[in-house]
């Protein structure tokens, strides 16, 4: 159960604020981790599936890669008025909400008849989901302290990592005792426990503050936001590193199940237990960002992205996997540095920021991981990591520009708060 975006303090907590404090913000990172767990399972279920639904229904790996970029692309499209939705409503109203409905259509995937029902339930699906990632970032920035909001970001982004990998490795064992229809049911059923995990864990908020929703408001707040020279060099950065990050994902399924490597489904699967180096990259880097400052993390972030994908080209097992390894870590912790930096940097209009740097995100995971099928079908791997370096060197110019435009900021504080200038 959940309450409306309202002040529910007791009278009996005034007497230990600090405690309080702690617990309110415990539970808040608690619930995000939940949601990230049952928004990314439910999202990428599909990836680890493409091989199966291109024999299932005589799909090239491009057409049937639609099942990942359809999602995150109406997820793109619904974020800005999702976002600016939650600023009348509530963000826990919508995150609720988002949460229920995914998990609903999730449950109802496995019974397409068809390719292109799938693809069009699973294109519903990313309207759906959109509620909690377009809130999430703007909850957290609204209601944990500027001293804890890199690690709190650093558990969300966690639990998003984790639901990845459960949306890969549950279908990949399922797919080899039974058919992909069962491998959906199976993680619609988990996406849905974790839906229930998330509803009890979540809190009222306390720093929502209701704003109109109209169309003039939500075009100014974003004209704004626009106009802020670091903030689209993260939006930039979010666009590229997904797009970059969601390809090599999408398509390392058909590289390891054909020749040279030729292993079996299961096995081929199990390569998603890499997305652990996410989950610990994501809360390391939140941590390490409070501490030596984000340009640092952020940096250091890009750099292990670019050397991941250039470890990942000769076709040898071990150097496959480290490649990937380090390209996962990479990722995370950039998203995690970014994503924590756009709520700082955007001061009093994160709702529109938050709102605009997802967009960026999950389009680039839409319109590039759809779009380097054309890389891989033409130069296979090779190709494939030509392109997701190309997307590398343009963030590097991103972060380039973010640190010389003035835009860096050594370290958070606790005096400065989840509103300073960054």
């Amino acid at each position: 159960m959940t309450s409306a975006d309202t002040d529910t303090t007791r009278l009996g907590d005034t007497a230990h604020p600090h405690r309080t404090d702690t617990a309110h913000e415990r539970r808040i990172t608690t619930a995000l981790f939940a949601a990230g767990l049952t928004t990314f399972a439910s999202m990428y279920s599909a990836q680890a599936l493409l091989p199966s639904l291109s024999a299932a229904f005589g799909a090239t790996p491009a057409r049937a890669a639609l099942a990942v970029s359809l999602t995150t692309g109406f997820l793109a499209l619904a974020i800005i008025p999702v976002s600016a939705l939650s600023g009348r409503m509530g963000r826990t109203r919508v995150m609720v909400g988002s949460a229920v409905a995914a998990a609903i259509i999730g449950l109802l995937l496995p019974l397409s008849p068809t390719l292109d029902v799938l693809l069009a339930g699973r294109a519903l699906q990313g309207l759906a989901l959109a509620g909690v990632p377009a809130v999430a970032m703007a909850y957290l920035a609204e209601e944990v302290g500027g001293a804890g909001l890199g690690t709190a970001m650093g558990v969300y982004v966690a639990g998003t990592s984790i639901g990845g990998l459960a949306g890969r490795l549950i279908p990949t064992f399922t797919l080899d005792l039974t058919s992909w229809r069962w491998a959906e049911a199976a993680i619609g059923v988990a996406a849905a426990i974790c839906t229930v995990w998330f509803l009890r864990a979540l809190p009222p908020s306390r720093g929502f503050t209701a704003r109109p929703a109209g169309i003039r408001t939500v075009l100014g707040d974003l004209a704004v936001t626009l106009r802020h020279r670091g903030l689209l060099a993260l939006f930039g950065l979010a666009f590229v590193l997904m797009g970059g990050f969601v390809s090599v994902y999408n398509f390392l399924g058909y590289r390891l199940t054909e020749p040279p490597f030729e292993l079996p489904s299961a096995v081929s699967g199990s390569v998603f237990l890499l997305y652990l180096a996410g989950t610990a990259a994501s809360a390391f880097a939140g941590r390490l960002a409070d501490r030596v400052g984000r340009h640092r993390v952020l940096t250091a972030s890009v750099t292990v992205m670019a050397v991941g994908v250039a470890v990942s080209v000769p076709d040898h097992l071990a150097t496959v996997i480290l490649g990937i390894l380090l390209c996962t870590a990479g990722f995370f912790g950039a998203h995690t540095v970014a994503s924590a930096w756009v709520g700082t940097m955007a001061g009093g209009n994160r709702g529109a920021a938050s709102s605009l740097y997802l967009f960026a995100y999950y389009l680039g995971g839409a319109v590039i991981g759809g779009m380097a099928g054309i890389a891989y079908a033409r130069g296979g791997w090779i190709g494939l990591a030509c392109c997701v370096a190309a997307l590398v060197a343009v963030a590097a110019a991103l972060v380039t520009a973010l640190v010389f435009g003035g835009h860096a900021a050594p370290r958070t504080s606790p005096a400065r708060g989840a509103n300073g200038a960054a």
